[in-house]
């Protein structure tokens, strides 16, 4: 998702964001910034977020693996092989089609994550963006 984020901001634009934002969507102001600091957000989401994920989730993986080993009994190392490349090939081809989705849904991705940003700045009252000033 964080991957899929990140390549949202750097191929969407802004003016559909500017449209929005005379109409008062929810978001779309967010949704400028996000698009404005696109580098940073991309950054942040793909080599961050993305590459804890990923690590978490193949740590996860050998773990689940390394279980199945132990219930099914087996000594051979086929059923580990086996299961760690499904896991490799649902990894890698769910970010293939993320990347490709977000290619072409980018100001659908990033309005999402516009009205995101706006539930946890105004719900929650946790700033993201500290570097914006707020208008009074």
């Amino acid at each position: 998702m964080f991957d899929m984020m990140g390549i949202a901001a750097a191929a969407a634009t802004e003016q559909p964001f500017h449209a929005m934002a005379a109409e008062k969507v929810t978001g779309a102001k967010e949704s400028i910034v996000i698009v404005r600091n696109a580098d940073r957000f991309a950054s942040f989401c793909n080599d961050v977020i993305g590459d804890i994920a990923g690590i978490v989730s193949g740590t996860a993986a050998a773990l689940v693996v390394t279980q199945l080993v132990d219930v099914f009994n087996t000594g051979r190392p086929t059923l580990s092989i086996v299961l760690t490349s499904i896991v490799a090939a649902l990894t890698v081809g769910g970010k293939a089609f993320g990347k490709t989705l977000a290619m072409t849904k980018s100001t659908q991705i990033i309005l999402f994550a516009g009205k995101l940003a706006f539930f946890v700045e105004n719900k929650l009252n946790i700033r993201i963006f500290t570097f914006i000033k707020k208008e009074k």
